[in-house]
């Protein structure tokens, strides 16, 4: 992934979309620090269609006792 200054992204813009399009995302940097990131709108579209972890946890078909109780003994003794 290119990183290119601020400055630079708006003087070029048209050739950080093009590079986007071609399947090269640019990183916009302000003072040295990743701000944003330039993708295709295609590349956008399949990223915020991915579900999160989140959504897939509670969309599992888990029944009570699908999930073992955790092992709380510890693992190693207290004293050092």
């Amino acid at each position: 992934m290119e990183k290119i200054q601020l400055k630079d992204a708006k003087a070029s813009l048209s050739a950080v979309v093009d590079r986007a399009l071609a399947g090269k995302p640019s990183v916009i940097t302000r003072h040295g620090r990743p701000e944003a990131v330039v993708v295709s709108w295609a590349e956008w579209q399949r990223l915020r269609n991915l579900p999160s972890l989140g959504r897939l946890l509670m969309s599992a078909p888990i029944e009570p006792g699908d999930i073992p109780e955790r092992d709380r003994t510890p693992h190693r003794s207290e004293e050092l």
